[in-house]
């Protein structure tokens, strides 16, 4: 197969290379590879990304149906999955469903190689978000919580880790960002696996000790874009303000403290039955 859209090679007449933009292609009549031979078809995929590459294009994509067996091939001809475009394709009786990316990229490692595999691991295995937060106590019992501009729900200072960011790192920047404080980061006391809600997927809660600092509401120079104030507030004043699970993590949280139990596992705020 020749970039342009002319047929060659072992795809015969339907397996087809679409430019996209400079230097893109995408794979068009992948609908008609395979029936039950995964090595014909993936000789077809092959010999197309191969002769795209060497057109001098860097990237060959390809959208399939989730379960389209063709995906098999797409990945063992070296396409890493890239994430679902949600709705994009539509069934024959007009029903809307996902379509997954898969893409691959001139400087990949071969299709067949240790570093391929490792990188075809790695897109391919489940992720989840890694939430970083602080627990601030002023010394008598009261924890501090943020009212956020984005959400009704207080919460403690923190957020979601960015990529290859460390766990302290990422709250230090957090805290930074949201406090204008510098607060060093103890002992990890809970991690918390926290289930779907809403429209989000499950998480992974970290939840860091930053210390007793009674006079922190005099220092802190808050993030406008993102808090309307910072409170002191009792585990008890705090669930008229906080999201259910959020409660139950803190009043956890507080009471392994208090026992001196070191850092706990939780499920949705609660510690394993």
């Amino acid at each position: 197969m020749v970039p342009g859209g002319r047929p060659s090679g072992p795809g015969g007449p339907h397996l087809r290379v679409r430019p996209e933009q400079p230097g893109v292609v995408s794979l068009a009549g992948l609908e008609h590879l395979g029936a039950g031979d995964d090595d014909a078809a993936l000789a077809a995929v092959t010999a197309a990304v191969e002769e795209a590459f060497a057109a001098g294009h860097h990237r060959v994509e390809a959208e399939v149906h989730p379960d389209d067996p063709v995906r098999r091939v797409l990945q063992r001809a070296g396409m890493r999955p890239e994430g679902r475009a949600r709705g994009r394709g539509v069934g024959d009786d007009g029903t809307p469903h996902d379509l997954l990316r898969l893409a691959r990229l001139h400087d990949d490692p071969p299709p067949g190689t240790p570093a391929a595999f490792l990188g075809m691991l790695d897109a391919t295995l489940p992720t989840k978000r890694l939430i970083v937060q602080g627990l601030v106590g002023d010394g008598a019992g009261r924890v501090l919580l943020c009212e956020l501009t984005y959400k009704r729900d207080w919460d403690l200072v923190g957020g979601v880790a960015e990529p290859a960011e460390t766990p302290v790192a990422s709250l230090e920047r957090e805290v930074q960002e949201e406090l204008g404080v510098d607060l060093p980061v103890g002992d990890l006391l809970a991690v918390d696996w926290l289930p779907p809600y809403k429209q989000w997927t499950d998480a992974l809660l970290l939840v860091f000790d930053l210390g007793r600092h009674p006079d922190l509401l005099d220092r802190v120079v808050l993030q406008p874009s993102e808090l309307r104030a910072v409170h002191w507030c009792t585990p008890e004043e705090a669930e008229d303000h906080v999201a259910p699970y959020v409660h139950r993590m803190l009043v956890s949280v507080l009471g392994a403290a208090r026992e001196g139990a070191g850092t706990v596992f939780l499920e949705d705020g609660l510690p394993r039955a």
